[in-house]
Parts: structure tokens; C-alpha cells; sequence
């Protein structure tokens, strides 16, 4: 008997805890924001995530929504930025995107490297919706 099957079902499982443990995340930082901003109701909330933060973004969409639904933010839309992957090679201080998984200088060869970008998850927006509805 094949355990594939199961698992996938349980990798996709972890995934998705993941990505609603970060959604969740995300909901209480702008639920922090709102009353000391005011205003209405939120139309949309913009975040930043680096391409090594280890979320799927579509995940992440889905599992916001289905979080929102029926609170204050329900009805506000996460538009999500992938930050790609950039690196810094400590040695001769050339700056380069790594090349799939090989995380070496392409100029000197050392794999003394520093990733700049590319881990980030951030909130870096919230958007009001005007009191005709529209942002």
C-alpha cells in the first residue's frame, strides 16, 4: 500500500498551516493600525514577501480571505509584492542574484555570501475604502 498519497495531503496540509499562521499575522498587525489611524473600513492591504520567506503567495490570498470573512477587515483585497533574491559576496563585495540553488559569488567563486533581500514578509500598506466605496 502506497503512502504518497497521504503524503502529499499532509505536505499540503503543513503548507497551508503556514500560510494561515502568516495570514493570521498579518490581519493583527492592520487590526493593530486601525484605531490609531481611523477611518473606515479597509479596501486593501499590501505586503512584501521575499522570494525565501517559504510562502506560497496564491496560499497566502486564500488563506487571508477565508481569515477575514465576517470582521473588519472582510471585503479588504491582499495584493502581495515577491521580493526576488539578491546576494552580497563578502569577499570582493560583488552584489548578484544567485543562480537557482548555487549561493557563490559568480565573480570570485566564494561562498562567503550575504542575502540582502529575498527573506522579507512585511506589511508595508494599508488602503481605506471612501465612504463611496471606493478607495
Amino acid at each position: 500500500m502506497s503512502t504518497e498519497p497521504e503524503t502529499a495531503t499532509l505536505a499540503r496540509s503543513t503548507r497551508e498551516m503556514h500560510e494561515l499562521s502568516v495570514a493570521q499575522n498579518i490581519a493583527e498587525i492592520v487590526e493593530q493600525h486601525l484605531p490609531s489611524i481611523g477611518a473606515g473600513s479597509v479596501a486593501l492591504v499590501r505586503v512584501s514577501v521575499g522570494e525565501m520567506a517559504n510562502v506560497v503567495p496564491e496560499s497566502l490570498a486564500f488563506c487571508f480571505e477565508a481569515l477575514i470573512e465576517g470582521t473588519r477587515l472582510g471585503g479588504s483585497h491582499l495584493e502581495i509584492e515577491l521580493i526576488p533574491v539578491n546576494c552580497l559576496c563578502r569577499h570582493c563585495r560583488k552584489k548578484f542574484r544567485p543562480n537557482g540553488h548555487a549561493f557563490s559569488c559568480p565573480g570570485c567563486g566564494s561562498g562567503e555570501i550575504e542575502i540582502v533581500s529575498g527573506m522579507e514578509l512585511n506589511v508595508v500598506g494599508i488602503e481605506f475604502a471612501g465612504e463611496d466605496g471606493g478607495v
